[in-house]
């Protein structure tokens, strides 16, 4: 009784998620299937981010498309990070399966998401996620890597 660990799906029913907030978000692919090695599939993730921003939805800190996830860190504007999740898996999933000619779930249902409390913390998450293409050796230098976008001057 008190000593059970709750469902992960009890723990996400029953957690606040607050607009004007930052959070660090990260999903996977299913079963990390390598997606986004094909240009086209990352360019239309990274497009829906942009719009999402573009509308108002989130304020996109930044962005990093990796071969089998997604990292990213925005402010939620008038929405629920639920529904953001929503309408940017369900968005790019269906335009990756068509583009692409698969079918299937692209997305691990799951999602997870970290409230960034401060300016030092906000920094760091950045530096951690441009700093990912590097650390899985897929180039030298995050710059060189197609798949980011930041607001800031890197």
């Amino acid at each position: 009784m008190l000593n059970e660990q709750p469902h992960q799906k009890d723990l996400r029913e029953g957690r606040c998620v607050e607009t004007g907030l930052y959070y660090f978000i990260t999903t996977n692919t299913k079963d990390r299937e390598k997606v986004f090695l094909n240009q086209t599939a990352a360019k239309i993730l990274l497009d829906a981010l942009k719009w999402l921003n573009d509308h108002n939805r989130i304020a996109l800190v930044v962005a990093v498309v990796m071969p089998d996830h997604l990292h990213f860190v925005s402010e939620l504007k008038d929405t629920s990070l639920a529904n953001v999740m929503h309408s940017l898996k369900s968005f790019t999933a269906n335009k990756i399966n068509k583009v692409l000619n698969r079918n299937g779930q692209l997305w691990e249902r799951q999602y997870y998401e970290r409230v960034i409390r401060n300016e030092k913390a906000l920094m760091e998450t950045v530096e951690y996620c441009l700093g990912n293409p590097a650390r899985k050796a897929l180039v030298e230098d995050f710059r060189d890597y197609p798949y980011w976008y930041c607001v800031y001057d890197v």
